[in-house]
Protein backbone atom coordinates (compact mmCIF):
# COMPACT_ATOMS: atom_id res chain seq x y z
CA UNK A 1 0.00 0.00 0.00
CA UNK A 2 2.85 2.23 0.74
CA UNK A 3 4.37 1.63 -2.39
CA UNK A 4 1.38 2.59 -4.40
CA UNK A 5 1.24 5.64 -2.91
CA UNK A 6 5.50 6.09 -3.86
CA UNK A 7 5.09 5.31 -7.20
CA UNK A 8 2.32 7.78 -7.95
CA UNK A 9 4.84 10.21 -5.77
CA UNK A 10 7.70 9.40 -8.40
CA UNK A 11 5.48 9.80 -11.25
CA UNK A 12 4.55 12.89 -10.52
CA UNK A 13 8.01 14.40 -9.20
CA UNK A 14 10.45 12.15 -10.65
CA UNK A 15 12.47 9.27 -9.78
CA UNK A 16 14.72 10.76 -7.66
CA UNK A 17 12.31 12.58 -5.55
CA UNK A 18 12.49 12.11 -2.00
CA UNK A 19 9.08 10.09 -1.46
CA UNK A 20 9.14 8.35 1.87
CA UNK A 21 5.80 7.88 3.42
CA UNK A 22 5.16 6.72 6.92
CA UNK A 23 4.44 2.68 7.27
CA UNK A 24 2.48 3.43 10.34
CA UNK A 25 -0.81 4.27 8.80
CA UNK A 26 -1.27 1.64 6.26
CA UNK A 27 0.04 -1.03 8.59
CA UNK A 28 -3.07 0.39 10.83
CA UNK A 29 -5.20 0.30 7.97
CA UNK A 30 -4.04 -3.50 7.14
CA UNK A 31 -4.88 -4.60 11.12
CA UNK A 32 -8.16 -3.20 10.70
CA UNK A 33 -9.08 -5.41 8.05
CA UNK A 34 -7.37 -8.48 9.53
CA UNK A 35 -9.45 -8.13 12.88
CA UNK A 36 -12.94 -8.11 10.88
CA UNK A 37 -11.39 -11.12 8.42
CA UNK A 38 -10.76 -12.61 11.40
CA UNK A 39 -13.51 -12.93 12.76
CA UNK A 40 -14.38 -15.95 9.85
CA UNK A 41 -15.17 -18.72 12.06
CA UNK A 42 -12.60 -21.55 10.82
CA UNK A 43 -10.17 -22.73 8.06
CA UNK A 44 -13.39 -24.31 5.81
CA UNK A 45 -14.67 -21.26 5.48
CA UNK A 46 -11.49 -19.57 4.01
CA UNK A 47 -11.74 -21.02 0.25
CA UNK A 48 -13.02 -17.84 -1.23
CA UNK A 49 -10.35 -16.07 0.39
CA UNK A 50 -7.55 -18.52 -0.60
CA UNK A 51 -8.59 -18.74 -4.18
CA UNK A 52 -8.61 -14.80 -4.46
CA UNK A 53 -5.00 -14.93 -3.14
CA UNK A 54 -3.48 -17.38 -5.42
CA UNK A 55 -5.15 -15.23 -8.42
CA UNK A 56 -3.40 -12.39 -7.03
CA UNK A 57 0.25 -14.12 -6.63
CA UNK A 58 -0.16 -15.20 -10.15
CA UNK A 59 -1.15 -12.06 -11.13
CA UNK A 60 2.02 -9.87 -9.75
CA UNK A 61 4.70 -12.12 -10.33
CA UNK A 62 3.92 -12.35 -13.96
CA UNK A 63 3.52 -8.50 -13.76
CA UNK A 64 6.98 -8.74 -12.45
CA UNK A 65 8.17 -11.61 -15.07
CA UNK A 66 7.13 -9.44 -17.92
CA UNK A 67 8.89 -5.88 -16.66
CA UNK A 68 12.23 -7.73 -16.62
CA UNK A 69 11.80 -9.03 -19.57
CA UNK A 70 10.67 -6.16 -21.15
CA UNK A 71 13.51 -4.04 -19.20
CA UNK A 72 16.28 -7.06 -20.87
CA UNK A 73 14.55 -6.96 -23.97
CA UNK A 74 14.61 -2.80 -23.87
CA UNK A 75 18.82 -3.39 -24.00
CA UNK A 76 19.42 -2.73 -19.98
CA UNK A 77 22.53 -4.62 -19.47
CA UNK A 78 22.75 -5.00 -15.60
CA UNK A 79 26.72 -6.19 -13.52
CA UNK A 80 26.29 -9.54 -13.02
CA UNK A 81 28.49 -12.16 -11.19
CA UNK A 82 28.45 -15.82 -10.62
CA UNK A 83 28.20 -15.48 -7.04
CA UNK A 84 26.16 -12.35 -7.14
CA UNK A 85 27.57 -8.92 -5.50
CA UNK A 86 31.43 -8.67 -5.23
CA UNK A 87 33.17 -9.10 -1.87
CA UNK A 88 35.39 -6.03 -1.47
CA UNK A 89 33.27 -3.84 -3.48
CA UNK A 90 29.99 -4.23 -2.64
CA UNK A 91 30.00 -5.53 0.49
CA UNK A 92 32.19 -7.08 3.12
CA UNK A 93 33.14 -11.54 3.02
CA UNK A 94 31.74 -11.54 6.60
CA UNK A 95 28.17 -9.21 5.31
CA UNK A 96 28.17 -11.44 2.39
CA UNK A 97 27.74 -14.83 4.42
CA UNK A 98 25.33 -13.38 6.38
CA UNK A 99 23.65 -11.89 3.75
CA UNK A 100 23.49 -15.69 2.20
CA UNK A 101 22.36 -17.12 5.53
CA UNK A 102 19.73 -14.95 5.39
CA UNK A 103 18.40 -16.15 1.91
CA UNK A 104 18.10 -19.28 2.72
CA UNK A 105 15.76 -18.45 5.66
CA UNK A 106 13.69 -16.66 3.35
CA UNK A 107 13.62 -19.64 0.93
CA UNK A 108 12.82 -21.89 3.62
CA UNK A 109 9.82 -19.71 4.47
CA UNK A 110 8.69 -19.61 0.78
CA UNK A 111 8.47 -23.17 0.85
CA UNK A 112 7.21 -24.28 3.69
CA UNK A 113 3.95 -24.95 4.14
CA UNK A 114 3.41 -27.80 7.16
CA UNK A 115 1.51 -25.01 9.25
CA UNK A 116 -1.99 -25.27 6.82
CA UNK A 117 -0.93 -29.06 5.31
CA UNK A 118 -3.27 -30.73 8.14
CA UNK A 119 -5.66 -27.87 7.77
CA UNK A 120 -5.98 -28.31 4.37
CA UNK A 121 -6.05 -31.99 4.28
CA UNK A 122 -8.75 -31.47 6.62
CA UNK A 123 -10.75 -30.00 4.32
CA UNK A 124 -10.42 -33.11 1.49
CA UNK A 125 -13.68 -35.42 1.12
CA UNK A 126 -12.98 -39.36 1.94
CA UNK A 127 -13.29 -40.27 -1.80
CA UNK A 128 -10.92 -40.31 -3.56
CA UNK A 129 -8.50 -41.18 -0.38
CA UNK A 130 -7.19 -38.21 1.12
CA UNK A 131 -2.96 -39.41 0.54
CA UNK A 132 -3.41 -39.51 -2.88
CA UNK A 133 -5.17 -36.60 -3.44
CA UNK A 134 -2.42 -34.21 -1.06
CA UNK A 135 0.22 -36.09 -2.92
CA UNK A 136 -0.92 -35.01 -6.42
CA UNK A 137 -1.40 -31.57 -4.92
CA UNK A 138 1.47 -31.08 -3.54
CA UNK A 139 3.23 -32.19 -6.46
CA UNK A 140 1.03 -29.78 -8.42
CA UNK A 141 1.37 -26.76 -6.13
CA UNK A 142 5.68 -27.74 -5.69
CA UNK A 143 5.99 -27.61 -9.39
CA UNK A 144 4.02 -24.01 -10.15
CA UNK A 145 5.36 -22.29 -7.33
CA UNK A 146 8.96 -23.54 -8.26
CA UNK A 147 8.46 -22.09 -12.15
CA UNK A 148 7.24 -18.86 -10.53
CA UNK A 149 10.08 -18.84 -8.10
CA UNK A 150 12.71 -19.46 -11.18
CA UNK A 151 11.64 -17.50 -13.79
CA UNK A 152 11.14 -14.22 -10.85
CA UNK A 153 14.91 -15.04 -9.74
CA UNK A 154 16.63 -15.50 -12.97
CA UNK A 155 14.49 -13.12 -14.78
CA UNK A 156 14.95 -10.48 -12.49
CA UNK A 157 18.82 -10.89 -12.20
CA UNK A 158 19.34 -10.57 -15.70
CA UNK A 159 17.25 -7.13 -15.45
CA UNK A 160 19.07 -5.73 -12.39
CA UNK A 161 22.21 -7.83 -11.85
CA UNK A 162 24.04 -7.66 -8.45
CA UNK A 163 21.75 -3.95 -7.55
CA UNK A 164 18.70 -6.35 -7.73
CA UNK A 165 16.04 -4.97 -4.91
CA UNK A 166 14.73 -7.33 -2.58
CA UNK A 167 11.45 -6.98 -3.89
CA UNK A 168 11.50 -5.68 -7.58
CA UNK A 169 8.02 -4.62 -7.05
CA UNK A 170 8.13 -3.05 -3.97
CA UNK A 171 11.76 -2.28 -3.85
CA UNK A 172 11.21 -0.01 -7.18
CA UNK A 173 13.16 -1.97 -9.23
CA UNK A 174 10.79 -0.72 -11.97
CA UNK A 175 9.25 2.71 -11.86
CA UNK A 176 7.23 2.91 -15.57
CA UNK A 177 4.35 2.06 -16.23
CA UNK A 178 3.43 3.38 -12.89
CA UNK A 179 -0.14 2.49 -13.26
CA UNK A 180 1.01 -1.34 -13.78
CA UNK A 181 2.89 -1.12 -11.14
CA UNK A 182 0.06 -0.05 -8.79
CA UNK A 183 -1.90 -2.77 -9.68
CA UNK A 184 1.01 -5.55 -9.03
CA UNK A 185 1.28 -3.70 -5.57
CA UNK A 186 -2.69 -3.73 -4.98
CA UNK A 187 -2.25 -7.46 -6.13
CA UNK A 188 0.38 -7.96 -3.27
CA UNK A 189 -1.67 -6.12 -0.93
CA UNK A 190 -4.67 -8.55 -1.78
CA UNK A 191 -2.28 -11.84 -1.72
CA UNK A 192 -0.99 -10.71 1.70
CA UNK A 193 -4.45 -10.14 3.29
CA UNK A 194 -5.56 -13.51 2.57
CA UNK A 195 -2.20 -15.53 3.39
CA UNK A 196 -2.10 -13.78 6.49
CA UNK A 197 -5.51 -15.56 7.19
CA UNK A 198 -4.46 -19.06 5.99
CA UNK A 199 -1.42 -19.41 8.29
CA UNK A 200 -3.53 -16.88 11.06
CA UNK A 201 -6.78 -19.80 11.07
CA UNK A 202 -4.68 -22.55 12.04
CA UNK A 203 -3.44 -21.04 15.37
CA UNK A 204 -7.00 -19.34 15.72
CA UNK A 205 -8.20 -22.85 15.92
CA UNK A 206 -5.53 -24.41 18.04
CA UNK A 207 -5.81 -22.48 20.87
CA UNK A 208 -9.93 -22.15 20.67
CA UNK A 209 -9.90 -26.41 21.10
CA UNK A 210 -7.79 -25.67 23.71
CA UNK A 211 -9.17 -23.44 25.65
CA UNK A 212 -12.73 -25.69 25.31
CA UNK A 213 -11.37 -28.28 26.43
CA UNK A 214 -9.37 -26.52 29.39
CA UNK A 215 -12.73 -24.50 30.49
CA UNK A 216 -15.93 -26.13 28.97
CA UNK A 217 -18.18 -24.56 31.57
CA UNK A 218 -17.23 -20.96 30.67
CA UNK A 219 -20.33 -19.59 28.73
CA UNK A 220 -17.73 -16.84 27.80
CA UNK A 221 -15.09 -19.35 25.59
CA UNK A 222 -18.35 -21.77 24.86
CA UNK A 223 -21.37 -19.47 24.07
CA UNK A 224 -22.43 -19.15 20.36
CA UNK A 225 -24.68 -16.22 19.73
CA UNK A 226 -27.05 -16.33 16.13
CA UNK A 227 -27.00 -12.71 14.56
CA UNK A 228 -28.66 -12.86 11.30
CA UNK A 229 -26.27 -10.27 9.48
CA UNK A 230 -27.85 -8.08 6.06
CA UNK A 231 -26.23 -10.09 2.83
CA UNK A 232 -23.99 -12.75 4.55
CA UNK A 233 -27.00 -14.84 6.76
CA UNK A 234 -26.66 -15.93 10.16
CA UNK A 235 -23.15 -15.44 12.12
CA UNK A 236 -22.68 -16.82 15.00
CA UNK A 237 -20.62 -14.68 17.40
CA UNK A 238 -18.39 -15.97 20.01
CA UNK A 239 -17.00 -13.53 22.26
CA UNK A 240 -14.07 -15.39 23.24
CA UNK A 241 -13.38 -15.44 19.51
CA UNK A 242 -13.60 -11.89 19.03
CA UNK A 243 -11.50 -10.93 22.09
CA UNK A 244 -8.67 -13.05 21.33
CA UNK A 245 -8.50 -13.05 17.43
CA UNK A 246 -8.40 -9.00 17.85
CA UNK A 247 -5.99 -8.83 20.56
CA UNK A 248 -3.85 -11.14 18.70
CA UNK A 249 -3.80 -9.32 15.14
CA UNK A 250 -3.48 -5.71 17.44
CA UNK A 251 -0.33 -7.76 19.20
CA UNK A 252 0.60 -8.78 15.49
CA UNK A 253 0.17 -4.96 14.30
CA UNK A 254 2.45 -3.72 17.00
CA UNK A 255 5.45 -6.01 16.41
CA UNK A 256 5.10 -5.23 12.48
CA UNK A 257 5.66 -1.49 13.61
CA UNK A 258 8.00 -1.53 15.60
CA UNK A 259 10.00 -4.32 13.31
CA UNK A 260 8.95 -3.12 9.56
CA UNK A 261 11.69 -5.49 7.93
CA UNK A 262 10.41 -7.54 6.03
CA UNK A 263 12.54 -9.95 4.42
CA UNK A 264 14.46 -10.28 7.58
CA UNK A 265 11.48 -11.15 9.46
CA UNK A 266 10.27 -13.66 6.70
CA UNK A 267 14.03 -15.37 7.11
CA UNK A 268 13.68 -16.15 10.69
CA UNK A 269 10.04 -17.29 10.63
CA UNK A 270 11.39 -19.69 8.22
CA UNK A 271 14.21 -21.14 9.58
CA UNK A 272 12.55 -21.35 13.21
CA UNK A 273 9.87 -23.19 11.40
CA UNK A 274 11.44 -25.05 8.62
CA UNK A 275 13.27 -27.67 10.80
CA UNK A 276 10.92 -28.57 13.00
CA UNK A 277 7.71 -28.44 11.64
CA UNK A 278 8.70 -29.30 7.78
CA UNK A 279 11.63 -31.74 8.01
CA UNK A 280 11.67 -33.34 11.71
CA UNK A 281 8.35 -34.10 12.66
CA UNK A 282 7.16 -35.48 8.94
CA UNK A 283 10.28 -38.07 9.03
CA UNK A 284 9.78 -39.09 12.54
CA UNK A 285 6.91 -39.55 11.78
CA UNK A 286 7.33 -41.77 8.90
CA UNK A 287 9.91 -43.61 10.50
CA UNK A 288 7.65 -44.79 13.38
CA UNK A 289 4.51 -45.32 10.91
CA UNK A 290 6.64 -47.44 8.91
CA UNK A 291 9.16 -49.00 11.61
CA UNK A 292 11.69 -48.78 9.89
CA UNK A 293 14.79 -50.57 12.04
CA UNK A 294 17.33 -48.20 13.80
CA UNK A 295 20.81 -48.01 11.54
CA UNK A 296 19.15 -48.95 8.49
CA UNK A 297 20.15 -47.25 5.06
CA UNK A 298 16.73 -45.78 4.99
CA UNK A 299 16.68 -44.68 8.62
CA UNK A 300 20.33 -43.68 8.53
CA UNK A 301 19.63 -41.38 5.46
CA UNK A 302 16.26 -40.02 6.61
CA UNK A 303 18.53 -38.91 10.36
CA UNK A 304 21.30 -37.58 8.18
CA UNK A 305 18.74 -35.65 5.98
CA UNK A 306 17.08 -33.97 9.17
CA UNK A 307 20.33 -33.18 10.93
CA UNK A 308 21.28 -31.19 7.43
CA UNK A 309 17.93 -29.58 7.71
CA UNK A 310 18.49 -28.69 11.18
CA UNK A 311 22.37 -26.96 10.25
CA UNK A 312 20.58 -25.44 7.48
CA UNK A 313 18.33 -24.01 9.73
CA UNK A 314 20.27 -22.52 12.63
CA UNK A 315 22.92 -21.10 10.18
CA UNK A 316 19.60 -19.13 8.45
CA UNK A 317 18.32 -17.81 11.74
CA UNK A 318 21.78 -16.67 13.02
CA UNK A 319 21.87 -14.86 9.42
CA UNK A 320 18.30 -13.40 9.66
CA UNK A 321 18.92 -12.33 13.44
CA UNK A 322 22.18 -10.57 12.38
CA UNK A 323 20.20 -8.61 9.79
CA UNK A 324 17.62 -7.85 12.15
CA UNK A 325 20.32 -6.40 14.67
CA UNK A 326 21.59 -4.40 12.10
CA UNK A 327 18.79 -2.94 10.55
CA UNK A 328 17.80 -2.15 13.95
CA UNK A 329 21.00 -0.42 14.70
CA UNK A 330 20.04 1.58 11.16
CA UNK A 331 16.43 2.18 12.12
CA UNK A 332 15.56 4.85 14.39
CA UNK A 333 12.84 7.10 13.19
CA UNK A 334 12.33 8.40 17.09
CA UNK A 335 16.11 9.64 17.25
CA UNK A 336 16.41 13.02 17.53
CA UNK A 337 19.20 14.98 15.70
CA UNK A 338 21.35 17.70 17.72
Amino acid sequence: MVAVRRSNCYHKHGHQAKCNPSDYPYMIIFACIQIVLSQIPNFHKLSWLSILAAVMSFSYASIGIGLSIARVAGGAHARTTLTGRTVGVDLSGSEKVWRTFESIGNIAFAYAYSTVLVEIQDTLKSSPPENKVMKKATFVGISTTSLFYVLCGCVGYAAFGNDAPGNFLTGFGFFEPFWLIDLANVFIAIHLIGAYQVFCQPVFGFVEKWCNKRWPESKFITTERCIDVPLYGIYYLNLFRLVWRTVYVIVTAVIAMIFPFFNDVMGFLGAASFWPLTVYFPIEMHIARTKIPKFSFTWTWLKILSWTCLMVSVVAAAGSTQGLIKKIEKYKPFQTQE
